[in-house]
């Protein structure tokens, strides 16, 4: 196992800290039962609340929000078309209660009908440019410090570290590699469909207003199996979307870390269940039986307030 004096030294002393050290020392150490093989040395991140915050929204769905407004021009039977009309109006109670129906029809309206290059250089764009609405930062910038140390000391010994997230697999990856070290091909997500067209003699491939795959829940076993052939040995989450990747990661034998993020800092970051009593949420909800399952079950439920010195990468 590769040494160093302190792998984590945003967490604070205690069982979850803990539970990470304990566990790479077992699969590591040649001479331990549960050694693992470098090889099988694999673990999953969800990314909206796991490794960058999720609220006041998902951050795909405030690229969404700002797409529609830049291309309302040029739709105006959008201004008395739900969910358009709610995104202009600035409705998000209306927006709320269309759903998951609401924002699959923003992002086939707002991010399909271009190449991937062309989708990849709106993204960047855009993230260079938004800031979040609370912090005044870039979202790249809104990522968990101690989640940043975690990935890195599982790679400083021998892991693979995936995301395994519902949000766009296209969005993420401009990204993951510059503000993770998760290189593109290490993301797995969400997918609308694709077409290889030529276009003035070069090929490309046209986004498709149609679902490929959806990464969420049931999605994120299938995508893991899929994506990786391989189950996880660890697997990290924070919501009820992340439920089943942590039962599929813990079916395996030998030993396994299943951990979930409990966002219960109003002051650092934001306070949401409804587990422990705390506000109930449309995104990234943590309910009372996902935490009743891990204590079932022995996943470890990481406390924002308690367990981390440092939420944000951007803290001194």
């Amino acid at each position: 196992m590769a040494q160093t004096s302190d792998p984590l030294p945003s967490w604070n002393d205690g069982k979850a800290k803990q539970s990470v050290i304990e566990f790479v020392s077992k699969v590591t150490t040649r001479a331990s039962p549960d050694f693992v093989p470098p090889a099988e040395r694999i673990a999953t991140f969800d990314n909206d609340g796991t490794l960058w915050t999720e609220q006041p929204m998902y951050t795909q769905l405030a690229f969404a929000l700002d797409r529609v407004k830049a291309l309302a021009s040029q739709h105006p039977e959008w201004n008395t078309t739900q969910p358009f009309k709610a995104v202009l109006d600035n409705d998000f109670d209306t927006l709320a209660a269309l759903g998951e129906k609401g924002l699959v029809e923003l992002v086939m309206a707002t991010h399909t009908g271009m190449s991937t290059a062309e989708f990849e250089a709106i993204v960047k764009e855009w993230l260079g440019k938004a800031r979040h609405p609370r912090f005044k930062r870039p979202y790249t910038e809104l990522v968990y410090q101690p989640m940043l140390e975690l990935l890195k000391y599982l790679r400083a010994n021998g892991f693979k570290t995936y995301i395994v997230s519902g949000g766009g697999v296209e969005f993420m990856r401009p990204m993951t590699d510059s503000v993770y070290g998760i290189p593109p091909e290490q993301v797995i997500g969400s997918s609308i469909k694709t077409q290889y067209q030529m276009k003035d003699g070069t090929p490309v491939l046209i986004r498709l207003p149609q679902i490929d795959f959806i990464d969420d829940k049931t999605g994120k076993p299938v995508g893991i199996n899929k994506f990786i052939g391989r189950r996880p040995i660890a697997a990290f989450g924070n919501s009820a979307g992340d439920r089943e990747m942590l039962e599929w990661t813990g079916a395996g034998g030998g030993a396994r870390l299943m951990m979930l993020v409990l966002h219960d800092d109003a002051g650092r970051e934001y306070a949401y269940g409804p587990a422990n009593g705390l506000p109930d949420t449309k995104f990234g909800t943590f309910p009372s039986t996902l935490m009743q399952e891990a204590g079932e079950r022995g996943w470890v439920v990481i406390s924002m307030e308690k367990d981390w010195k440092r939420v944000f990468v951007f803290e001194r």
